[in-house]
C-alpha cells in the first residue's frame, strides 16, 4: 500500500534533481581534478581497492 507515497517521492525528487540549476564551481572542480592526476601513478592493470567488488568471493576463474 505504501509504495505509491515511494514511487512519488522519488520522482518528485528525480524533477528536482534533473530541472533545478546546479552552481559549479570549476575551481574547486580543477583543483581536484590535478590533484587526482598527480596521486595517479598506478597501472591500469593493477587491482585499485576503491573500485573493488563487495560481493567478489575470489573464486570465479574457479567457477569457469
Amino acid at each position: 500500500m505504501g509504495r505509491g507515497r515511494a514511487k512519488a517521492k522519488q520522482t518528485k525528487v528525480a524533477r528536482e534533481l534533473k530541472y533545478s540549476s546546479h552552481e559549479t564551481d570549476f575551481d574547486a572542480l580543477q583543483r581536484e581534478l590535478s590533484s587526482n592526476s598527480s596521486n595517479d601513478h598506478h597501472h591500469p592493470e593493477e587491482s585499485d581497492s576503491r573500485y573493488e567488488d563487495p560481493y567478489d568471493d575470489g573464486y570465479d576463474e574457479y567457477r569457469r
